[in-house]
């Protein structure tokens, strides 16, 4: 049983240090990649796309899947007639006056902290990840099929190396917490009280980068941890800035100072914050909007 355990840590340690020794030539973002979805891990765009799916079945997100959400999160990121798609479902005042009781409880649901912090993880992992919209593309499933294929297999071999429970004992608690705090990561940087949002017709790139992503002011050791990811802004304005230049971008950018600051401490209030109020052009809680 410890011999088992030493081995499946050990194997993790490898895999740890192997990403912290090329987190100043990629970006690291607890099971993101978006380096590679931009082309500029490497020239030549097959080799990002081989390492792509490599990380993909590592972290169990399907690269070709992830790529098109995260690029389409880029481009449509703070604008209220195109949500859905690799965003926080977030509903307006008004929009949760005008919804019926059952569609009320279901988005209290899902906005509840322990549903979308303790449950979510598993349910991304375990569910969404593993599946394809019905209009995907065919290089697209595939990728999806070779990721949970790779997935399957990787789990099989670990399980007669080490047995099912030094399996789950060690892998449990690292997919639990990389995806909550993944979630949380993502949540936290576009939910917060004066976050940009705008109809389609009135909604701005620049704005949504800017104002409706904040600056996570996170200690040196976390800013190091999650490869500079508190840079959100600038990532937003522009992800082909690589992980390590996001600070120096921000530093030497008077405008990009002017992004909304928010810290560990402050963060935490962006837990009670669930509709926006398109009146007030800001997020509020829902017990503030007596609409309970």
């Amino acid at each position: 049983m410890v011999f088992s355990l030493c081995f499946i840590i050990g194997v993790n340690l490898v895999i740890i240090s192997v990403y912290s020794r090329r987190s100043r030539v990629r970006r690291k973002n607890v099971y993101y990649f978006p380096r590679l979805r931009s082309w500029i891990l490497f020239k030549n765009r097959k080799a990002n796309h081989i390492i792509g799916t490599i990380t993909g079945i590592i972290t169990m997100f399907p690269y070709e899947k992830w790529r098109r959400e995260h690029a389409i999160h880029h481009a449509t990121s703070s604008n209220l007639d195109k949500r859905g798609t690799g965003d926080v479902w977030i509903m307006t005042v008004e929009e949760y006056v005008n919804a019926s009781k059952l569609e009320r409880f279901q988005y209290r649901l899902y906005r509840n902290p322990f549903v979308m912090f303790v449950l979510g993880p598993l349910y991304l992992f375990l569910v969404t990840n593993r599946m394809n919209r019905k209009e995907a593309k065919k290089n697209e499933i595939r990728n999806t099929y070779l990721t949970n294929v790779s997935i399957v297999a990787l789990v099989t071999v670990l399980i007669l190396l080490v047995g099912w429970q030094s399996f789950l004992m060690v892998h449990l608690p690292i997919m639990f917490v990389s995806g909550s705090l993944g979630i949380w990561l993502f949540y936290v940087q576009h939910q917060f009280e004066d976050s940009y949002f705008e109809d389609e017709e009135e909604w701005d790139y620049v704005k949504a980068a800017i104002d409706g992503s904040s600056y996570y002011k996170l200690p040196r050791v976390l800013q190091w941890i999650t490869g500079n990811i508190g840079y959100h802004h600038v990532h937003h304005l522009s992800p082909k800035v690589p992980n390590y230049n996001l600070e120096d971008a921000h530093e030497s950018t008077p405008p990009l100072q002017q992004a909304t600051t928010i810290t560990v401490k402050s963060s935490l209030k962006s837990i009670r914050f669930r509709l926006f109020d398109e009146t007030n052009k800001n997020l509020s809680a829902l017990k503030k909007s007596k609409l309970c």
